[in-house]
């Protein structure tokens, strides 16, 4: 921690000791890590951050310092006088014995809120959290209570009496705590660490963590306050998705630039919420846990350009563009036309990042399909806005889905022929609406999202600019939308051209009007020959929404990687999100190849 300052005294930092533990190995805990009911476990190699974060894999992160003492303060139950200076100590501390082996499970509390002992359960948001709790450099009695330290135990220089600190007695606050294996009254908590940071190892799995702090006055040695922030147990790291291997297609000669593409709805922290996902542990929930996951299953996947749903506008800002621009990646972001759910940023959209590398930025346009939609009814249809019809037509299409669309170039221009001619793509990265008794609103979406993309192209000439759409359809492949993007109409007797009144105006024009001019292919049916199982999967749906769609004329799919199996995808919980697979949908990606020429 920082060293803690008062009025007109000179920072200084606290020297430091670590006391290793002799122990045999510990016991790994039995159980599946997503079984865990705690919500302010760390994990190992997360640094201990008491606070109500979940513990940030991976990345250290400093724990909080508490308030700087200094005139008036007010820290600890006890007002610091303004002219007293004092000085802090810090300690991290574990359990001295035997790790607690977790060999059965307690039932989860699912209440929201903060419980009255140590099996904190935070709210939804807050994920792994560090529970406070009273206590001090002393140590605590069998009430609970702090029992002060005498002044001689730590000196003001920052170190202890004897080089080590004595630990007291913790005679009854594990006595309730069923993940002891056998009551242990006489556990003590030895120091470990006295670093502002620490990261839990492997011997520390299936113990808890204390963090002590205190504030004692230069001049008499004289204990001034205290705070004691405890972990839960310690949890073993949690498990990477497994690696994915890709499937080549046929080979075929000739070609242009390559590039590897994923599209990933990453599932927003605002739908991320126990009554959706009930059968997913609280902590794993937290975006805090579950944004270290995602981020290093898209960059341990080495993708070239990458199509993300559901980005939260906060964490595009404040997480995600960053851990993306360090990676190697630039990107633009787009949120829906909505208002934010509560503070600001609390609203989801799309964000488009390609490889500096590999790529620079020639367009970047974005879609609102209110807009569309507005034009629809005042210049295509003629209607008053204010009109009853209007209204209502503009009450059902503007859902406040939106796409992006950009246009790409190699940063190195291949030989095509003996010409070095630069290479464009132009990707399209959409995430349509998802009522399921809405499938005319995802039709007219998908149709007026083509007729963008067929007017943006053609007015480039007849060069045939590559053409990816990737995103989020919410439509399984029997659907209207499906059978629009491979087959370039729907056929009449389709039900999502037949919904009935029961389900609003028309909004959909002329069955012979639904149609496009683009050529386009799935790239998992091309690859694999079908369609995977699910790219979406929960207990309440299994099935594929999400799509890679690709122009025939210019691109060839290379690889796709299969979607992993349900032995896989529940390994380490009931459906997803899982601790190991932090998003409710799964991640495609495939290798793609620019043709040249106008072949396939």
């Amino acid at each position: 921690m920082p060293t803690c300052t008062a009025k007109n005294s000179t920072p200084t930092t606290p020297t430091t000791t670590t006391t290793k533990n002799t122990l045999p190995p510990p016991i790994t805990p039995k159980s599946h890590v997503n079984h865990h009911p705690i919500t302010n476990s760390p994990t190992v190699g997360s640094a201990v951050q008491p606070s109500n974060h979940a513990p940030t894999r991976d990345v250290p992160v400093e724990h909080p310092s508490p308030p700087t003492i200094g005139p008036n303060m007010h820290w600890g139950g006890v007002d610091v006088p303004s002219n007293v200076l004092v000085r802090k100590v810090h300690f991290i501390k574990r359990p001295f014995g035997i790790p607690q082996a977790r060999s059965s499970t307690p039932l989860r509390k699912r209440t929201g809120s903060y419980c009255d002992d140590d099996r904190s359960v935070a709210s939804s948001t807050s994920g792994v959290g560090g529970g406070g709790s009273g206590g001090g450099v002393g140590g605590l009695n069998s009430d609970g209570n702090y029992i002060p330290a005498t002044p001689g135990e730590i000196s003001v220089n920052g170190s202890s009496s004897g080089g080590t600190t004595t630990p007291h007695n913790n005679n009854n606050t594990t006595m309730n705590n069923p993940y002891m294996t056998q009551s242990n009254e006489d556990t003590e908590w030895i120091e470990i660490s006295r670093d502002q940071l620490y990261i839990p190892h492997t011997e520390d799995i299936g113990r808890k963590l204390k963090v002590e702090a205190a504030a004692y006055s230069i001049d008499s040695g004289e204990l001034l306050m205290h705070r004691v922030i405890k972990t839960d147990l310690v949890l073993s790291r949690t498990p990477e998705p497994e690696k994915r291997n890709l499937v080549t297609a046929k080979p075929a000669g000739g070609g242009g630039a390559r590039f590897r593409i994923v599209t990933y709805n990453i599932l927003a922290e605002i739908y991320a919420t126990q009554q959706q996902y009930p059968y997913a542990d609280l902590w794993a929930l937290s975006w805090d846990f579950r944004f270290q996951n995602i981020i290093r299953e898209i960059v341990d996947v080495g993708p070239d350009i990458v199509c993300l749903q559901e980005v939260q506008a906060d964490h595009y800002e404040s997480h995600l563009y960053n851990a993306m621009h360090e990676a190697g990646f630039e990107g633009v972001y787009k949120q829906k036309t909505r208002q934010a759910m509560g503070m600001t940023g609390k609203v989801d959209g799309c964000a488009l990042f390609w490889r500096r590398t590999k790529f620079h930025l020639v367009e970047s346009y974005s879609i609102e399909f209110n807009e569309l939609a507005q034009r629809q009814v005042t210049q295509g249809m003629g209607l008053n806005p204010r009109s009853e019809e209007g209204a209502s037509i503009l009450n059902k299409l503007s859902k406040d889905n939106v796409a992006q669309l950009v246009v790409l170039e190699t940063a190195q221009p291949s030989m095509t022929r003996g010409n070095r001619e630069p290479n464009q793509v132009c990707i399209a990265n959409t995430h349509l609406y998802s009522n399921k008794d809405c499938p005319d609103v995802k039709l007219w979406q998908t149709l007026h999202l083509l007729q963008e993309l067929e007017t943006f192209i053609m007015a480039r000439g007849p060069a045939n600019l590559p053409l990816m759409i990737c995103g989020d359809f919410n439509s399984t492949p029997d659907s209207a939308v499906y059978d629009l993007l491979s087959r370039q109409l729907v056929h009449p007797g389709h039900p999502d051209v037949n919904t009935g009144d029961e389900n609003g105006p028309s909004v959909l024009p002329d069955i012979m009007s639904i149609t496009h001019s683009h050529m386009l292919g799935s790239v998992y049916n091309t690859v694999l020959g079908e369609e995977p199982k699910f790219t979406n999967y929960t207990m309440q749906f299994k099935g594929v929404l999400d799509y890679m769609w690709y122009s025939t004329r210019n691109l060839r799919p290379l690889s796709a990687a299969p979607i992993p199996d349900e032995s896989v995808l529940t390994r380490h919980g009931d459906a997803l999100p899982s601790t190991q697979y932090s998003s409710d949908h799964l991640m495609q990606i495939s290798d793609m190849q620019i043709v040249s020429g106008g072949s396939r």
